[in-house]
Order: C-alpha cells, then structure tokens, then sequence
C-alpha cells in the first residue's frame, strides 16, 4: 500500500474540514491491509507526520474510527487498533454471512444488467490480480466486489447494516488469503459468485456467499491460532456451524 504510505493529505485541495475524514480513510487502508495491526498504539507523532496533519485532526479521525469498533481510545493512555476476541470475530463473521446471503438474493432480483456486467468485470479483475499474486490489489478489488452486490439489492438499510459491521472484520478478511490454498479456494467461490448472479439464481448465491464467509471465518481462527500457539500443540478451535 505504497500510496497510502508516502502520500499526505497536506495538499490545498483538501478543505480542512475533509481532513479528518480524509485522515480517518488512510488509517482505515493502514489497519484493514495489517501495516497497523490489532493492538498496535498509534503513536500520534508518528501519523501526524506520515499523514501531514496535525493532531487536532488526526484525533477527530481516531473518533471517527473507534464510531466504526476499529480503534480504541482509552483515557489517558491514547488509542489503539481494535482486537478482536474469537467470540466478537465468530459473531461478527456469523452475522455478516447472513447479510451477505441476503444480498445475493436481493441483488439477484433487483440488479441491472448494468451492474451485473460491472461485477463480472471486476471479477476478471481479480482473476488477474490472483494470477500476478498481487494480494493488495486483488483485495481492494475483492472489496469492491463485495459492495457492488450489497448495493445491488437496493436496499438501502441493509447496505448501512452491512457497511457499519464489515468495517469491523476487513482487515481479518485480507489476512484469510495470505494461505495459497486457500486464495486458490477462495477465487474460485468468486467465479461460481457472479455466474449464479448472472443467472438470477438467489437461492445459489445465497448459499454460495453465506458459505464463503464461513470458510473466511475458518481461516481467521485458525490463523489466530497459529499465532497464539506457534509449535501447533494444541487444537485449533472449532466453529459451529452457520
């Protein structure tokens, strides 16, 4: 994320009253693609001089995040990146597949055809990001896969509902692919995505999303395991069924 890492928000097209929200979008890139991972103290020294603003913005933006449960501000001790505990990431991931199901339905009664040729195209984007092994890119494309579908049901609660509790778990969804099998895997559920949506086929893309976010969760639970319990000596806990 090479962009949002040397770029500021210093330039004179920026009102200043879009700086904290401005400020707010390149830390949500920082900690969604792991350059701030879970816990980590955001120093805001540090940040003030990778964004180019001052702290008065850069704590609205730190505001703004912990509104969407992805930073924590603690009193007296400054913010941190949000951790997640298995119970919050299981429930998160629990609930979003069945948001996600409910788009694919949706969206198969009530997308363009328009908006159906754009979302195969992106995915022929993502194919080619998968075949160059480019993760940031395929993911920022997988993500707007993602959007594209939920704003394709026409149903403007449910997109708020989804946006609000996606922001909570992307960074953990980025993390899922960094296994090859299972990027492999998951690249394919895309293909399989779009053709039932092509199809109008609601109940199969339905499944096929609330399965995929499933498989995500499992990914992430194991992935954390590793990390807790590198030698692999205890088992990895299992997920009941969505």
């Amino acid at each position: 994320m090479a962009s949002t890492s040397a770029s500021t928000l210093t330039d004179d097209t920026v009102d200043r009253r879009t700086l904290p929200a401005a400020a707010a979008e390149r830390l949500r890139e920082l900690i969604i693609e792991g350059e701030l991972p879970a816990g980590t103290r955001l120093n805001e020294r540090a940040l003030c001089d990778r964004l180019g603003v001052s702290r008065t913005p850069l704590r609205e933006a730190f505001r703004l995040l912990a509104s969407e449960g992805l930073v924590e501000i603690q009193p007296n001790r400054g913010a941190r990146v949000a951790a997640l505990s298995e119970k919050d990431i299981l429930e998160s991931f629990t609930v979003l597949g069945g948001l996600e199901a409910l788009s694919g339905e949706l969206a198969c009664q009530h997308a363009t055809d328009e908006e159906v040729a754009e979302i195969r195209a992106l995915t022929f984007e993502m194919q080619a990001c998968h075949a160059r092994q480019d993760l940031p890119s395929y993911y920022r494309v997988n993500r707007e896969i993602h959007s594209r579908i939920n704003r394709a049901a026409h149903n403007q609660l449910l997109s708020q509902v989804y946006s609000t509790l996606n922001q909570r778990v992307q960074n953990l969804r980025f993390r899922s692919n960094l296994n090859s099998e299972k990027w492999k895997r998951a690249m394919g559920e895309h293909i399989a995505m779009v053709d039932a949506l092509a199809r109008r086929d609601g109940v199969e893309l339905g499944r096929l999303m609330r399965e995929h976010l499933q498989r995500k969760c499992e990914a992430v639970i194991e992935g954390l395991a590793r990390e807790h319990n590198p030698s692999g000596n205890s088992p990895v806990a299992s997920i009941p069924p969505h």
